[in-house]
């Protein structure tokens, strides 16, 4: 069954006719031409479709595009709109935070959404309690960041990436 659906993709608004099956990876893929969420595991297991969805950090590949209508949609090609580099985005090139690239859109966007979090005061698994205000330690970010894989093995300076971006 197809549905008419509205996205606000990286700034720009987008009136689609889908499948209701499609997902929001293959939307932005396939439908938009939008190629930064990268399609990996298509299963929510190596976080390289990672985006945000009002903000919020979601795997694209285990969203349907219907559920998103109406949402607004950042990939990491949209946190630097105007050329200016979000300031995730200048730290993994600093830091060398990627080495094939594959991976590194998923990850930005993981990176921004979990610092979001931190500053919002939401406890991770590796937060000592949860009425504790999360401290960014390497620990805390790498629980965080546990759901986006990375082939090349470049999670240390992944890491220090985000503890750079995080001032």
């Amino acid at each position: 069954m197809d549905a008419e659906i509205t996205l606000r993709v990286d700034g720009a608004t987008h009136r689609l006719t889908l499948d209701s099956r499609t997902t929001l990876l293959d939307a932005l893929r396939e439908r938009l031409g939008v190629t930064s969420p990268k399609k990996g595991c298509d299963h929510g297991q190596c976080g390289a479709c990672t985006v945000l969805v009002g903000g919020r950090r979601i795997l694209s590949c285990l969203s349907l595009a219907v559920a998103q209508n109406g949402a607004e949609v950042t990939t990491a090609a949209g946190l630097a709109p105007d050329g200016e580099l979000h300031p995730v985005q200048r730290a993994f090139l600093e830091h060398d935070g990627f080495q094939c690239g594959y991976c590194t859109p998923g990850q930005i966007c993981s990176a921004v959404g979990a610092l979001d979090e931190v500053k919002q005061g939401w406890p991770s698994h590796a937060t000592p309690a949860v009425s504790d205000r999360p401290a960014l330690t390497r620990a805390e970010i790498a629980e965080r960041m546990s759901g986006n894989l990375c082939r090349c093995a470049a999670y240390d300076s992944i890491v220090s990436a985000i503890e750079e971006a995080a001032g």
